[in-house]
């Protein structure tokens, strides 16, 4: 007769629970997987089947009830954890879609809002192109599969333990997402130039010629100017994304690392 004890089964549920408690993390806010219109039991059947590949090679962790107040910390640490990880690749995503907001600005498009799906809100036309720019980036570069390779390497670099989670993890999160900003205004800057000569030239144009009207001419123009722009410098956008995605993955390691570099 196989006999359990209590404290086996409670050994046996936190190593498949807790493993997938960071993938489900991780699953709820990184790109692709995150997709607003992948349905939720596929997602939460993905992480289950992650946990039952993972969980016989994840260190061993506290053995404890993870019903119990000790237990359910560790839950909340790990879907914590998880969640900081997905969060840093979409940060990549992020600046990109800013990129494109400010040039949909600049081009005079910011009423041309539609849904997002992949945000689950509202985003300007332009900033979907390079939403979709970078998610084929991301799938041709083969990163939603080192998204993935980082999260199973987590569980090596940060073990499953009752330790607190540092706070300096999370400001290093922090000063991540600054770089939703500057990432996303240096990559529209081409752009953002090529159409501000553009309105100088119209500007010169009206000044020289009174006559024309400036709103009759203008918007054309400019939107025109701005989709050639887009077209030109869509091929040259590919190696600068890359380098961004890169980063937020070198951050998802940096986030579960067994010494935190330093803050910079």
């Amino acid at each position: 007769m196989i006999s359990i004890t209590s404290a086996q089964l409670y050994s046996l549920i936190a190593a498949y629970l807790w493993p997938m408690t960071r993938i489900l993390g991780l699953m709820a806010l990184a790109p692709l997987y995150n997709n607003g219109t992948i349905p939720a039991r596929v997602k939460v059947g993905l992480s289950f089947l992650l946990a039952m590949i993972v969980a016989p090679s994840v260190p061993a962790g506290p053995a404890m009830d993870p019903m119990s107040l000790p237990g359910l910390l560790i839950l909340a640490q790990q879907l914590v954890i998880g969640l900081a990880m997905g969060l840093a690749m979409r940060i990549a995503f992020a600046a990109m879609e800013m990129a494109g907001t400010i040039t949909g600005l600049t081009m005079g498009l910011g009423f041309a809002t539609f849904f997002d799906p992949q945000s689950q809100g509202q985003s300007s036309a332009v900033s979907q192109i390079y939403a979709l720019l970078a998610i084929m980036i991301y799938l041709t570069a083969n990163l939603h599969l080192v998204v993935l390779s980082t999260l199973i390497d987590s569980f090596t670099t940060m073990p499953i333990s009752a330790t607190p989670f540092d706070g300096d993890r999370l400001r290093l999160l922090v000063a991540w997402g600054g770089r939703i900003f500057s990432s996303g205004l240096q990559l529209s800057l081409p752009l953002v130039t090529a159409l501000l000569i553009t309105n100088l030239a119209l500007g010169v144009l009206t000044r020289a010629a009174p006559q024309l009207n400036l709103f009759g001419i203008g918007f054309p123009i400019t939107m025109s100017a701005g989709f050639v722009m887009i077209a030109v410098s869509l091929p040259y956008l590919t190696t600068p994304v890359l380098r961004l995605m890169e980063e937020g993955i070198n951050v998802m390691q940096h986030i579960t690392a067994a010494a935190l570099p330093p803050i910079k």
